[in-house]
């Protein structure tokens, strides 16, 4: 394969992750990152917790230093508007069009926009400005409405609570996160949340989104801001329309590589077949980082594969957990420890094989974890001491 230019698109985790390795696994051709944002590359984590909550200041995952001594073109502030995979070109929003033989997309993802009316007066959480706006925003005893219960709407709460705002969280189903912790835990999460004083609504629908208020199934909630947080959507638009297969993402290969041999994707963008789960789209920090590993080395022609299990953490409170697997609703989970301690561990099974586990305020046991996911085991050996 063709390496004389390599163009990254996207200024995410995983662009950075694919620099990194590159240059560390010794590629010395060109190299061009295209950042839509006027930032230098940054992790998103911090937006939600550490930075929103005042707890530390805003960093770079490098400064401008770094990548001069990298050799790598940086452009921030450009947006690739097209993909020529005739002509191996990409065109930006400025007019320049950049040659590549080897092009890695990093799109990473954007906020849904739910059809609610009055949706234009609500905020959203993505980049660093977004979360800037809604710092400055908050002062004591601002009530700030979450439209949804999941991680990025729960963090804020914390992270609202901790500036001496009101945090109040909706929440269609019956619990929040139920859909990736299932109702015992998803409860337990709720309990703790309204123990600090955040409003929890569950089994609660938005209908519109007026000043001062939040319109809902369950009645009106005053709202000084509202943030909407109900997951993200790949970016695939400049993928699908250079002609390459799209799905829930850009639909990619166990090594990462797209229906265009020279095209890769990688982080919140790539539906990418996993050795053992199938085709599955992860936004998470862990797996943005590996995936960048990944492409850089399948591009250079070095072995690796889609193989690890996904993983997440969080910090909302007290509450501190790692997350490693896949499991589904359905799975039945077992809790193990002290749970009202927010000391325990969760384990997932479907029939015998564990499909997740989760250790909250436990540490150094997560890679024990990771070696039971995927296995079978007897639920009796299953401890709070993996």
């Amino acid at each position: 394969m063709g390496t004389e230019e390599i163009v990254v698109i996207g200024a995410g985790l995983a662009a950075v992750s694919a620099i990194e390795a590159l240059r560390d696994e010794g590629y010395a051709g060109r190299l061009t990152l295209v950042g839509k944002e006027p930032e230098l590359p940054y992790e998103r984590p911090q937006l939600s917790k550490d930075f929103l909550s005042g707890a530390k200041e805003f960093k770079l995952s490098h400064d401008k230093e770094w990548y001069a001594e990298k050799d790598v073109t940086v452009l921030t502030g450009a947006t690739a508007t097209a993909l020529n995979l005739d002509a191996g070109t990409v065109t930006l929003d400025n007019g320049e069009e950049l040659p590549f033989g080897t092009l890695l997309l990093a799109t990473g993802a954007d906020p849904k926009i739910p059809p609610i009316p009055g949706i234009e007066h609500a905020m959203t959480l993505r980049t660093v400005d977004d979360a800037r706006r809604l710092k400055d925003a908050v002062q004591p005893g601002t009530r700030v409405v979450m439209v949804g219960g999941g991680w990025i709407g729960l963090e804020v709460a914390a992270s609202v609570t901790a500036l001496g705002g009101q945090a109040v969280v909706l929440e269609a189903a019956a619990q929040p996160l139920r859909g990736v912790l299932g109702p015992t835990l998803g409860e337990h999460v709720a309990a703790l949340h309204t123990r600090h004083g955040v409003e929890v609504h569950t089994g609660t629908t938005v209908e519109a989104i007026e000043p001062g208020a939040v319109r809902t199934s369950a009645g009106e909630i005053p709202a000084d801001i509202v943030l909407v947080a109900v997951g993200a959507a790949p970016a695939t638009e400049l993928a699908a329309d250079a002609g390459l297969e799209v799905g829930d993402g850009v639909v990619v290969d166990e090594r990462l590589r797209t229906s265009d041999p020279r095209v890769f994707a990688a982080g919140d963008v790539a539906l990418a077949k996993h050795t053992v789960l199938g085709p599955i789209r992860v936004e998470h920090w862990d797996n943005a980082i590996k995936q960048g590993r990944l492409a850089a080395r399948t591009m250079l022609g070095k072995d690796g594969a889609y193989d690890w299990q996904p993983y997440f953490f969080t910090d909302q409170f007290e509450f501190s957990m790692e997350y490693v697997g896949h499991s589904a609703p359905e799975d039945e989970v077992l809790l193990r420890g002290n749970t009202e301690g927010d000391e325990f561990i969760a384990y997932w099974q479907r029939g015998a094989t564990v499909t997740a586990a989760m250790n909250v305020g436990i540490w150094d046991v997560n890679d024990k974890l990771r070696e039971l996911v995927g296995t079978d085991a007897d639920p009796d050996q299953l401890t709070e001491s993996p």
